[in-house]
């Protein structure tokens, strides 16, 4: 592919849902129009955006657009991550297996459960009284 092409994917976790373009580059990511480091403030949730490029050895080679909304910031990390792992597929296909085995493309399913009328929560219960 050419170096103007952009290839796009969406990323979603929780409530969170992620669309990120990724085009060839020197390594600028910004998330929601903000560089990633103001937008992510500790190491370990930025080094979680940088997996997939590091697993597939290609830090800083590639810009990256992410818009993200819902959920919490660990929430959003996964939706981007998965988001930017796709995006990366996309734009050679020969990534996908050293993608797939360090579990970058498996969607999390887990969910936040409900809250159940007359509960305090989903599984919390008021305390139970004989008398």
């Amino acid at each position: 592919m050419s170096a103007a092409t952009t290839n796009s994917a969406t990323g979603r976790r929780k409530n969170a849902i992620a669309h990120a373009w990724v085009q060839e580059g020197t390594g600028q990511i910004t998330i929601n129009k903000r560089a990633f480091e103001d937008y992510l403030p500790t190491l370990s949730l930025q080094n979680g955006v940088l997996e997939p490029f590091q697993v597939t050895k290609l830090l800083n080679k590639f810009d990256v657009k992410v818009t993200v909304k819902g959920g919490g910031v660990t929430g959003q990390v996964g939706a981007i991550k998965l988001a930017i792992a796709r995006a990366l597929i996309k734009h050679d296909a020969e990534l996908r297996p050293a993608l797939k085995a360090a579990l970058l493309l498996r969607r999390d399913p887990r969910m936040k459960e409900r809250k159940k009328y007359g509960q305090p929560g989903a599984r919390k219960r008021f305390q139970f009284s004989k008398r």
